[in-house]
């Protein structure tokens, strides 16, 4: 993904917002209904200098448009484990500066909290969502660095465009501590 505008600045002032962006985009490349993926961020200057001949495999050239993170995907998540689970099994290297991961969920408006049935578990509650008239697909791609910097991304379903994905570091609150935790 380029992240430089017609007119030459960059469309996200922060380094972490460009990985998160580019992560987007590789996920909406892919398409909807896909599973989760885990992503480690790492240091693209220090990638090209530990492992050069890695950085040429991919594409980083030595030059001012690579971005500060490269995104490297990991090996798929287990299927039928929790996602909280199984990031509670993940540890780092120190070489990785930070990770992301991209998935997707149903989500309902504010409004529609008070509708929320008491008493359901976990798979009634999806369930419920799931049939809600109001229900909104969304693909969320949430970055944490060790240094506690956090960015995130949210793309609607029938808002499926580049111009339409929200950014910021609060949007995902808890799936951001829980990529946090990785680095405990």
């Amino acid at each position: 993904m380029s992240n430089v505008s017609p007119s030459g600045p960059a469309m996200a002032a922060s380094p972490l917002t460009r990985a998160v962006l580019e992560i987007d985009e590789y996920a909406s490349g892919l398409g909807w209904d896909q599973p989760a993926r885990l992503f480690a961020l790492v240091d693209t200057a220090k990638l090209r200098a530990q492992e050069p001949r890695l950085a040429s495999q991919l594409g980083l050239a030595d030059d001012a448009t690579t971005t500060a993170y490269t995104p490297i995907e990991q090996d798929k998540l287990p299927r039928g484990k929790p996602l909280d689970d199984f990031l509670g099994t993940i540890a780092w290297p120190k070489g990785v500066a930070g990770c992301a991961l991209t998935v997707e969920r149903l989500m309902l408006p504010p409004s529609a909290e008070a509708q929320v049935p008491q008493g359901l578990n976990d798979k009634q509650l999806a369930k419920w969502v799931a049939a809600h008239p109001d229900r909104q697909e969304v693909r969320m791609t949430v970055a944490v660095l060790r240094s506690g910097a956090r960015e995130a991304a949210i793309r609607l379903r029938e808002k499926d465009s580049t111009t339409e994905v929200l950014t910021g570091p609060d949007l995902v609150p808890g799936l951001a501590e829980a990529l946090a935790a990785t680095f405990s």
